[in-house]
C-alpha cells in the first residue's frame, strides 16, 4: 500500500461534521473511479509528552488516504491537478475547509 497522511486544522467557520461529509463525498467519488483504495476516518490529535513528540506542527486533525500502489496515487494526483469542474468542486469542498495542511506520503514495506 502507498499512503498519504493529511494533517490540518479546520477553518474557524467549519464544523467537523461538515468536513467529514465533504471527505466522504470526495472519497466515494474517487473510489468509484478507482483512484483510491480507502480514506480512513478523520481523527483528532491528542498531544502527549511521550506519544506525540512532533513539536514543529500544531495540527488538530488528520486522516489517511490509502492507495493500492504508487501508480494509483500518481493517477489520483493527475486526475485532480487539471482542476476540472466536477473534480475541482469535490476537492475544493474538502480543501476549502482546512488551513495549514501538511501531506506526508509513504509506502508500506
Amino acid at each position: 500500500m502507498f499512503r498519504m497522511l493529511t494533517c490540518f486544522n479546520l477553518r474557524p467557520d467549519t464544523s467537523i461534521e461538515e468536513f467529514r461529509l465533504s471527505v466522504a463525498q470526495f472519497s466515494e467519488h474517487l473510489k468509484k473511479i478507482d483512484l483510491i483504495h480507502t480514506i480512513g476516518p478523520v481523527g483528532r490529535r491528542h498531544k502527549h509528552a511521550i506519544l506525540d513528540t512532533d513539536s514543529e506542527r500544531d495540527h488538530n486533525y488528520f486522516f489517511i488516504t490509502s492507495f493500492r500502489d504508487r501508480e494509483q496515487s500518481d493517477l489520483a494526483v493527475k486526475y485532480i491537478l487539471p482542476h476540472e469542474e466536477r473534480e475541482e468542486l469535490l476537492h475544493q469542498a474538502v480543501y476549502s475547509k482546512v488551513i495549514d495542511p501538511i501531506f506526508i506520503c509513504w509506502e508500506d514495506l
